[in-house]
C-alpha cells in the first residue's frame, strides 16, 4: 500500500554551531568591556546558546550526547592550554591587531567552556529523570508498597 521510509533521528548539528557562535558572541561582548548594555547583550546570546544547546540534547540519544560532551571537554582543555602562554603573547605573535586577536581567543575561550557545560548539564538532566523512572519500576517489580495509602 504506502511505502515508508524509514528515517534516522535527526540530530541537527546546526544548533550545536549556533550554539558554539551564540556562546562565543557572548564570550566576545564580555571580553569588548564593562558595561550594562554589554552585560545584557553577552547575557542574552548566552540564553540562546543554551536554548540551541537545548535542542540539540533533545533530538540526540545519551549515549552521542555523552561522547559529545567528553569530546568538548577535552576541546576546553586544548584552549585553556592558551592562557598558560598568555592570550596576549598568542595575539601578537600573529599577524593583526593584538586587541582583535585577545578578543578572539577570548571567545573561543568561553564558547569552548559553555558549551561542554550546557550538554554535561542536559545529559545530568537525562540520566537523573531515567534514573527516577527506573527506581520506581524497580520498586513496583520487587513488590514494595509505595508511600501512598490505597484504600
Amino acid at each position: 500500500m504506502f511505502d515508508v521510509l524509514p528515517t534516522v533521528p535527526r540530530s541537527d548539528r546546526r544548533l550545536l554551531a549556533v550554539s558554539f557562535a551564540l556562546f562565543a558572541g557572548a564570550g566576545a561582548a564580555t571580553a569588548a568591556g564593562v558595561g550594562p548594555a554589554m552585560t545584557a547583550g553577552a547575557t542574552a546570546l548566552a540564553v540562546g546558546g543554551v536554548y540551541c544547546a537545548a535542542l540539540y540534547a533533545n533530538r540526540v540519544s545519551r549515549p552521542t550526547l555523552a561522547r559529545l560532551s567528553l569530546g568538548l571537554w577535552i576541546a576546553f582543555l586544548g584552549v585553556a592550554g592558551l592562557h598558560l602562554v598568555g592570550l596576549e603573547t598568542i595575539a601578537g605573535a600573529a599577524p593583526g591587531s593584538t586587541t582583535a586577536g585577545v578578543h578572539s581567543l577570548s571567545a573561543l575561550t568561553w564558547a569552548s567552556l559553555l558549551l561542554p557545560c550546557s550538554t554535561t548539564v542536559f545529559l545530568g538532566f537525562r540520566e537523573y529523570a531515567s534514573s527516577g523512572a527506573d527506581v520506581a519500576d524497580e520498586q513496583a517489580l520487587e513488590g514494595e508498597a509505595s508511600d501512598y495509602s490505597t484504600r
